[in-house]
């Protein structure tokens, strides 16, 4: 058998490898800037802290770090960095933090953590040396020989180091550093013959990354034995991807809504995945078991709200079918609500009267052009306390009928085929076509009363017609074949067509001597009584809100986006208008005003959480006082700010109290 002679990989401890008293690491000239951000930080913090509380032969595997000698004799490294920079930073960051914290309780584990930050040889120095131009920021974070001019300073080594530093209690230092004790990488050395380039895109680009849902199938299943996964497998896992088949990946996260109560955020990260882990910290065999059986029988659900046709019960399949039209993301709530009548906790009356509030929700925020994404979080919460509770949250963000017969009267109309077949009794597949009785674009011939041709028409009376045209009024629904021979033709030649109907919605039409504005807005003042008795707003005290956001369901924001400093139009605030536009200053603000009205809310979610309060500024960074001997560190980036705010008023009792209103630039930030 051949060996190869210009790659060395082999597994190693991380920690050991670090602290080799020779290794000197270079990033070199051409690697990319150090870029993660405070999400990536939490979630290797997250993984270390697992891991240490595991057994002594369980480790935790971070992946390949690729590097090469120094091939020039005045450069003092012993690697040269490829691939692993950004991993290696953030270790060393890591490490710095636990440090400096506990360097003068612990002298002797500050030691082994100073061996992987220096050499022995070179102490004024870390063994990681990044591309000169930010060689000096990093060194004197790692070597804590920031000055007073540095305060304000803004980098991510900063930034991830002042995260660290504020995460780590002096009494849970030895556990994180037994945690770190236990990561491995595969470390692959190239000789002065290997391709560096080649095999850094061979490591990078060959293969798809893994999806959410195939991570959370490898998470559950880990660590089983061989019988144990094949149970788990073929019991639960397979019915499942039956059940749901290329919605799967949407299924995991509308359950997760659904559990949570809480958005799950998808875009550019494993939002999925970290919120199912997040949620099943831990999965032995019998709690597994358990999750699993719920997990199927909401697939089952699931199969249900993509299939509507196959429910047996009628009803069901009719307010399913009606969600897939007018709004996908109400799936959440339409399996919490079946799951709880399937075991008895709602009866049958009451889920569709539920149903019938979701879809007039959806239904009259699309008549008047509000959005219907980002909603269902709430409702998932509000269901965990009670009918009342839910509905009361459904009509709150429901446009009253003023609202909607505005709407109705100038707007086009959405799901027009939907919403006419309701309105004409008949299934919303029946083989029927959507017509427009004024015609979207009239030949100059077409005539509304067999006299006056449209080429006739002044311009202000083609622009009057012209607006109404997709309105409730001006469309029906006709049989197919009918459709066909009247497409496009003038009303008086439609009037006879109208009139053989099977539809009385259709057959009403032609009692009209002829078709003009006056009676466009007419028949839509008759459908419009209709379409409210066929989708009521929840009969509650309340007006609809100016679409306001709960602060639970904000949108959480990775790094600093650009436009954040206009993200918001404005807050309420418990009945209080803020002046608020950006997430720091929300952050800010609410922390101040809890510290003066619910202090000890404050106190209890920052010890849990270990911050964002402390009692002395113990590192560089950008500090506001709350109060005698307690600083608030506003170093933070947005999704963790916003986090704290969510929680903080959780803690408080105050969270259903608060809402956002996203500016322009806000809806349209990514």
């Amino acid at each position: 058998m051949s060996t190869a002679t210009n790659v060395d990989a082999t597994a190693v401890n991380t920690i050991d490898w670090l602290s080799a008293s020779d290794t000197t690491i270079v990033v070199p000239v051409y690697q990319r800037q150090y870029r993660w951000d405070i999400g990536g930080c939490e979630q290797l913090l997250g993984d270390i802290r697992a891991v240490a509380d595991t057994e002594d032969g369980q480790t935790h595997f971070i992946g390949s770090i690729l590097s090469t000698a120094s091939t020039s004799a005045a450069d003092d490294a012993h690697l040269v960095l490829i691939d692993g920079q950004q991993r290696v930073t953030t270790l060393m960051l890591l490490i710095a933090a636990l440090h400096h914290t506990l360097r003068d309780d612990d002298p002797a584990l500050a030691g082994e953590l100073e061996a992987v930050l220096v050499r022995s040889d070179e102490p004024g120095r870390t063994k990681l040396r990044p591309h000169r131009a930010w060689a000096d920021v990093f060194e004197s974070v790692v070597l804590d020989r920031r000055s007073p001019a540095d305060a304000d300073r803004v980098s991510r080594f900063d930034d991830n180091y002042a995260f660290f530093r504020s995460q780590i209690r002096p009494d849970e230092a030895a556990g994180i550093w037994r945690g770190l004790r236990k990561l491995e990488h595969v470390s692959i050395t190239l000789g002065g013959q290997a391709n560096a380039q080649q095999i850094f895109e061979s490591l990078n680009s060959t293969g798809e990354p893994l999806r959410d849902h195939e991570l959370i199938h490898n998470y559950v299943l880990m660590g089983l034995s061989h019988s144990e996964q094949s149970e788990i497998e073929n019991d639960y896992w397979l019915p499942i991807e039956a059940n749901t088949g290329e919605q799967i990946g949407a299924f995991w996260r509308d359950y997760l809504v659904m559990l949570t109560g809480r958005e799950v955020l998808v875009e550019g990260e494993r939002g999925v995945y970290d919120a199912f882990r997040h949620e099943f910290p831990r999965l032995d065999l019998d709690t597994l078991r358990g999750h699993a059986l719920q997990w199927r029988e909401l697939s089952e659900i699931y199969r249900l709200l993509l299939d509507p046709a196959s429910a047996t019960d009628a009803g069901v399949a009719r307010h399913f079918g009606a969600i897939n039209t007018l709004g996908r993301g109400m799936y959440p709530i339409a399996m919490r609500l079946y799951r709880d009548h399937l075991h008895g906790e709602l009866a049958a009356s009451d889920l569709f009267v539920a149903l019938t509030h979701v879809e007039s929700l959806l239904l009259r925020r699309t008549v008047v052009g509000l959005p219907v994404d980002r909603l269902v979080a709430r409702f998932c919460r509000a269901a965990d306390d009670g009918m009342d509770a839910l509905v009361h949250a459904i009509a709150r963000i429901t446009p009253s009928d003023e609202r909607t017969r505005v709407g109705l009267r100038y707007g086009e109309l959405p799901h027009a085929g939907f919403v006419l077949a309701r309105l004409a009794g008949v299934d919303a597949d029946a083989e029927l076509d959507l017509d427009h009785v004024l015609p979207v674009t009239p030949s100059d011939d077409w005539t509304g009363d067999g006299a006056r041709r449209w080429a006739d028409f002044s311009d202000d009376e083609q622009n009057a017609h012209r607006a109404l045209v997709g309105t409730l009024g001006n469309l029906t629904l006709l049989e197919a074949d009918a459709f066909e021979r009247v497409f496009d033709a003038t009303f008086p030649v439609k009037r006879s067509t109208y009139a053989a109907s099977r539809l009385e919605v259709t057959r009403r039409i032609a009692d009209a001597e002829a078709w003009s504005t006056a009676q466009i807005a007419a028949r839509t003042e008759v459908l419009t009584a209709h379409f409210m008795e066929a989708w009521p707003r929840p009969a509650v005290v309340g007006i609809d809100d100016d679409n306001l956001t709960p602060i639970l369901d904000a949108r959480k924001r990775r790094g600093w986006p650009r436009g954040w400093q206009r993200e918001f139009d404005y807050v309420e605030y418990r009945g209080e208008h803020w002046d608020v536009r950006d997430v720091r200053y929300l952050f800010n603000r609410v922390f101040a005003r809890l510290w003066a009205d619910s202090r000890q809310s404050v106190v209890d979610y920052s010890a849990r959480r270990g911050g964002p309060v402390y009692p002395a500024m113990a590192w560089n960074g950008q500090w506001d006082q709350l109060g005698e001997g307690q600083y608030l560190y506003m170093g933070w980036d947005s999704k963790y700010m916003l986090s704290a705010v969510q929680g903080v008023l959780e803690e408080a009792g105050w969270a259903s109290e608060v809402f956002i209103k996203y500016s322009y630039i806000g809806d349209a930030m990514r």
